[in-house]
């Protein structure tokens, strides 16, 4: 059920009960695992657009967090054989073992059109066999996703190493452990994925990872070469306390944000973030990088952007979304930071955008000289 009243029945394949979220799409043909386990999903409701569903099953290797993170899940057919040489267990069982709501036989065509018509809205999923009006009331009495900080939720509560590759991956099929690092990251949790983890061990770094709601001065005392702004859930203006935690950082140390760590460096530079319609979920969405001209095929998932008319004149916008123009890239060379809406580690997704983890480098590189 939408909060506008319009009703979509089907199967429930999940865990028995109902949940509240924010109704969002994600166009990727793969990739569910990595989808469901994205901490940025926080809060959201997921419906993927490919219509088959679980048909790879699921593995230890894939997941970008320790557990599923949507609050549900909406699925046009879901398999209930699954066949890969990597698969350990059932789509369904996975998301019973964690609680997540999830229904499948819904026209997710019929249910995407209409988001894409209507916007983005919050819905709920339910088992309950309660009336359609009551539980169209309780998605009309949720709060919206404007105003909510979401990285509390998920962020880690305690500082912890990270020092696990992405290479090599072959027998035993188990990821790798950095054998010698060059640059010493600290990396904010906003709801930190794996991947961009691995890929900063792949580029020479050793990484800590800090709560959120760590202070500047506390990162400056682990002597950083550089710190990471992570993807996250959530409204990024009202995480007031990361973005003025990244003031005290700008200047003093090289600053690469992902995703929400773009949309609060907007912010701590002086801009204003809006919400999307409906967002921009997938891994086929065309970039254009602006000092190249060079179109990169790009995964996302955010429902915010930055306002490129409220950024400061000696911000320079380095990539534009080339579906409906918004801000997908920022640096400012004064203050040595930089930072991309989009996902460049790839997970899941394309890696034409893997060449900024090498920039990040090659900027802690040249502070040291």
């Amino acid at each position: 059920m939408l909060e506008d009243g319009r009703v979509f029945a089907g199967r429930s394949f999940g865990a028995a009960g109902e949940r509240i979220g924010e109704v969002v799409f994600n166009t990727g043909m793969t990739g569910y695992q990595e989808i469901l386990t994205d901490p940025s999903y926080c809060g959201q409701l997921v419906t993927m657009t490919a219509p088959h569903i679980g048909n790879t099953g699921v593995n230890e290797f894939d997941p970008e967090s320790f557990r599923p993170q949507v609050a549900g899940f909406i699925v046009r057919s879901y398999s209930e054989e699954y066949s890969s040489w990597r698969s350990r267990g059932s789509l369904a069982q996975l998301l019973r073992d964690y609680q997540i709501v999830a229904i499948s036989d819904v026209d997710t065509r019929a249910l995407t059109r209409h988001i894409r018509t209507a916007g983005a809205m919050r819905g709920i999923i339910s088992t309950t066999g309660e009336s359609v009006e009551s539980l169209i009331e309780k998605a009309r009495s949720a709060p919206p996703m404007e105003g909510q900080d979401l990285t509390r939720v998920v962020s880690c509560t305690t500082p912890y190493a990270w020092d696990e590759n992405s290479l090599p991956f072959s027998p035993p099929y188990s990821y790798g452990i950095a054998r010698s690092t060059q640059f010493h990251v600290v990396a904010y949790d906003f709801g930190l994925k794996r991947t961009i983890l691995r890929r900063l061990v792949d580029h020479g770094c050793r990484v800590t990872v800090v709560p959120g709601s760590t202070s500047a001065e506390e990162v400056l005392a682990l002597k950083p070469d550089g710190v990471f702004y992570s993807n996250g859930p959530g409204d990024p203006a009202a995480t007031v306390y990361a973005f003025e935690n990244l003031r005290g950082l700008l200047g003093k140390t090289v600053v690469f944000g992902i995703c929400l760590g773009h949309q609060l460096l907007g912010l701590a530079l002086g801009g204003q973030t809006f919400k999307l319609p409906f967002g921009h979920h997938g891994v086929n969405h065309p970039v254009r990088h602006i000092p190249t001209g060079r179109v990169e095929i790009t995964s996302q998932n955010h429902g915010f952007a930055v306002d490129p008319e409220s950024l400061p004149s000696e911000v320079e916008i380095t990539h534009i979304n080339l579906n409906d123009q918004t801000v997908e890239g920022l640096r400012h060379a004064g203050l040595g930071c930089f930072s991309v809406q989009y996902h460049p580690e790839a997970g899941p997704g394309p890696h034409d955008a893997s060449y900024l983890f090498h920039e990040f480098t090659q900027m802690m590189a040249a502070r040291r000289s």
